[in-house]
């Protein structure tokens, strides 16, 4: 889904707990993982992303590999919510989204965030986060919320994919 969608500007449906282990639910974050994984730049993507109005997001195992031990696998987080930003925020630079392809700004966004979330297997989990992956939980929970980035971004440009110089 692109700007422009209806979807992707409402607040998505938080997921019925004891709905997380179905084949509908599943079925949903396995292909969420396989589309996320066929997109060589895609360090994360959130249901609505995919047309679909509900609380799940997926952060790709390869955003932190050899830096996190944690991440041999994709992060899939179900009704997150971030429970602590840090009091200290930064701008970050060359943020962007598979929904705005290509444009990239500068968003002020918390350096370090907790979050709250049931996994896969509808196990409460809490994890903290800092640098790249507070940067992602915080946007991926933007799409639940039905912002975009670009909305908030400063400093926004375009950098074509085909211009090589």
């Amino acid at each position: 889904m692109e700007k422009g969608n209806p979807i992707l500007d409402k607040a998505a449906n938080a997921v019925d707990l004891s709905d997380i282990k179905t084949s509908k639910i599943q079925t949903i974050i396995a292909n969420m993982q396989e589309t996320l994984a066929a997109i060589d730049d895609g360090v994360g993507l959130a249901a609505p992303q995919v047309n679909i109005p509900l609380q799940i997001f997926i952060v790709s195992k390869r955003v932190l590999k050899g830096k996190d031990k944690l991440l041999d696998k994709d992060i899939v987080c179900i009704n997150p919510k971030i429970v602590k930003f840090s009091k200290t925020k930064k701008w970050l630079d060359g943020e962007g989204c598979l929904s705005v392809r290509w444009f990239y700004g500068r968003v002020f966004r918390s350096t370090n965030v907790t979050m709250e979330y049931f996994d896969e297997f509808g196990q409460k989990q809490s994890r903290g986060a800092g640098g790249l992956l507070a940067h992602i939980f915080q946007h991926e929970c933007d799409h639940l919320k039905g912002e975009l980035f670009i909305d908030k971004a400063k400093d926004i440009e375009y950098l074509d994919p085909n211009d090589h110089e």
